[in-house]
């Protein structure tokens, strides 16, 4: 026998044998329910880099995060479509993906592997009185909850609550934890658990261990869309924007781990805008521009890229999509409209990643201040390598030429050599 075979028969037995002697803990989190689908993303990123790390300094323990349902969220204002909960992450994204990152497991799987019981739920808070001295330190600590306690136990002594629309979830135990800075300052307390499976409520109360260094840029990079989403927003690009991969110069490979690339010109013969208006339009006045205000800003722009066509990815009524257009009638202006099947099939969220996906292949993309929908359109387009000027440009608000545009975080590859490698398979359920 090959030498080289022997070897990595037995590093495979070895690493066998390895994680059959790992014990097992799950961790589970949620998010406060009025937070968007952008915002929660970039949650999911810091967790998940928090249960990466805490594989990597435990020798004896798999931790395991499990991947919180998807539930109705305000800006999902399709009635037609009735509720949209329970919905797994993988009608939206690659779990595979993920798991090349951190194990990861849908919350049904862990029901299959565990049952519906959770050993103990902690709602993150602050601290009573905030900081003290005006001094930011990182620390935690198990507390009275500060607000009356979003769960409460039922008549079997087990406590019951909001589980994403799963009636006939409980939680063992529960407590409020105070908790002040990033995910750090848990790592300790998670590895100390007893419990097999514990749960974070209110988990964007944990700021990102490091923003924008390499594991930041991992797991983003790992959590790739579902290809099936892929392929609509292609046959889309490919038939209305004469846009594909091959000629745009976009092309990613299917291994994040593989990718890299060089920051050069690129993309489709299209602009993209993300034109944001509902809630905005109250929230955010005088940081946003009008509708012609807009279009204005537009015809500048689509003049300087020489492009004559503009796709835009918005949340402005049909009433003031057609008052956009009616200011550029000089350009083809589009935006996509799902068929009866794909909107039923996706939904809300998933029509949203269908423009997020367009917009990242543009060859010019301007988004709208301090819109978290923008920032994963950015980060789309850092992973692909245009150029900062294309990716970075913001709406400006009526009046002004000059305007702050947010911060420009570049994307860290790591080295050429870096390991992101786990310490064992991702165990799924038999289902």
């Amino acid at each position: 026998m090959n030498k080289n075979v022997l070897l990595l028969l037995i590093l495979a037995f070895l690493a066998e044998t390895h994680s059959e002697t790992l014990k097992e803990k799950y961790i589970l989190y949620d998010v406060n329910p009025g937070e968007g689908f952008n915002l929660r993303r970039d949650v999911f990123m810091r967790v998940a880099v928090m249960v990466r790390k805490l594989n990597l300094a435990s020798s004896d323990t798999r931790f395991t995060l499990v991947l919180p349902p998807w539930g109705h969220l305000y800006h999902w204002k399709s009635r037609d479509l009735g509720k949209q909960t329970q919905i797994p992450w993988g009608l939206f994204f690659d779990v595979e993906s993920i798991s090349l990152f951190v194990p990861a497991i849908e919350f049904t799987d862990y029901q299959a592997l565990l049952g519906s019981n959770i050993d103990v739920v902690y709602y993150l808070q602050g601290f009573a009185g905030g900081w003290k001295d005006g001094k930011f330190e990182e620390k935690f600590q198990v507390a009275k909850c500060l607000q009356p306690p979003e769960y409460q136990k039922d008549e079997t002594g087990l406590y019951e609550g909001y589980f994403w629309d799963f009636d006939n979830v409980r939680a063992v135990k529960f407590d409020c934890l105070s908790v002040q800075g990033s995910t750090r300052v848990l790592q300790k307390f998670l590895e100390e658990s007893q419990e097999t499976s514990v749960m974070l409520d209110r988990a964007e109360s944990l700021l990102h261990d490091f923003f924008g260094d390499v594991n930041y840029w991992g797991i983003r990079r790992a959590m790739k869309f579902s290809s099936e989403l892929a392929k609509i927003s292609n046959q889309f690009r490919e038939s209305k924007l004469d846009s594909s991969d091959e000629k745009d110069d976009t092309i990613v490979k299917d291994d994040w781990r593989e990718h890299r690339a060089g920051r050069r010109i690129r993309g489709g013969p299209f602009a993209c805008v993300h034109l944001r208006r509902g809630d905005y339009v109250r929230a955010r006045v005088g940081q946003i521009p009008s509708i012609k205000g807009a279009a204005d800003q537009l015809d500048v722009k689509m003049k300087e890229y020489d492009l004559g066509t503009l796709y835009v990815a918005t949340d402005a009524s049909n009433t003031e999509f057609e008052e956009f257009r009616s200011y550029l009638k000089q350009y083809k202006v589009l935006k996509y409209n799902p068929t009866h099947d794909v909107k039923t099939k996706y939904m809300d969220g998933g029509i949203a990643i269908l423009d997020q996906l367009i917009c990242s292949h543009a060859k010019y993309f301007i988004g709208s201040y301090e819109s978290t929908f923008s920032f994963r359109i950015q980060e789309e387009r850092e992973i692909m390598g245009f150029p900062l000027k294309t990716t970075f440009d913001m709406l400006c608000p009526d009046g002004r030429k000059q305007c702050e545009k947010g911060s420009q975080w570049k994307i860290d590859w790591g080295t050429r050599d870096q390991d992101w490698s786990l310490s064992a398979p991702v165990q799924h359920a038999e289902l």
